[in-house]
């Protein structure tokens, strides 16, 4: 028996299971090299934490099947060595959401966060979902050197949303992932309603050039999870929620 997300069971929605996968999501996990891309990727789709993990050499990609909004959905996460020169224009193309990853105990890593977000922005889709990760929470104690603040800031600023984590432990992984998934099927969900009106429902161009152009007016949120809180989530910004489009 597969683990169970939402009332589904993920073996039965495998390659070669279930006849019904309404969605696949591409979602890229980008930062620099050893921020905890791949822990942070093997704890979502295998529940696993390799003490023994290597750099990653390429590209690689895991897979998790959820079930969101009553939809069955089977998110395609890609994982790179965390190297700019590694990370190409063909490793965003068809991306919906995007993990950005940095190390809560190095500022390095976050002082790159920047950059990483122009990176996406110029290769990836306007509409792409970004949730900012500060991973290694288990490790905060006397040796964070990024204060939650300074990344709640940055993702305010940016338009993200925003979490810590532990992939050692587990703690928050799940809820971050999920909701990065929930906000792609929104996102996906607008961009129907609009096919489906011939309109623009909440007045932005799907080809303009905000990154966040689908979440203009929409229930967009950014959220801090403490390493100890599980799934809740405490808003520290919020837009009005349009009226919704129902074809």
């Amino acid at each position: 028996m597969g683990e169970e997300i939402n009332g589904i069971d993920t073996e039965s929605y495998g390659e070669n299971g279930h006849d019904r996968i309404d969605y696949v999501f591409k979602v890229v996990v980008i930062g620099d090299s050893a921020v905890g891309k791949t822990q942070l990727l093997s704890r979502f789709a295998k529940n696993e934490f390799r003490f023994d993990s290597k750099s990653t050499i390429g590209v690689e990609f895991q897979t998790r099947t959820v079930s969101i909004a009553g939809k069955v959905i089977k998110a395609q996460i890609w994982d790179t060595a965390g190297q700019e020169r590694a990370v190409t224009s063909a490793y965003y193309r068809g991306a919906l959401g995007a993990m950005l990853v940095y190390d809560i105990t190095k500022r390095q890593s976050f002082d790159h966060v920047a950059k990483w977000v122009e990176e996406l922005r110029a290769h990836a889709n306007h509409s792409i979902v970004i949730m900012l990760i500060g991973n290694k929470v288990d490790l905060a104690g006397d040796t964070r050197a990024v204060p939650t603040e300074n990344a709640v800031d940055f993702a305010q600023d940016q338009g993200l949303f925003f979490s810590e984590t532990s992939a050692l432990s587990g703690d928050n992984v799940d809820a971050a992932f999920l909701r990065l998934l929930e906000e792609i099927h929104g996102v996906v969900a607008k961009r129907k309603a609009l096919e489906c009106g011939g309109g623009d429902l909440i007045g932005n161009n799907l080809n303009g050039t905000s990154s966040a152009a689908l979440y203009t007016g929409s229930s967009k949120k950014i959220h801090i999870v403490s390493s100890g809180s599980g799934c809740d989530l405490e808003d520290v910004s919020d837009l009005k929620k349009p009226s919704a489009c129902s074809c």
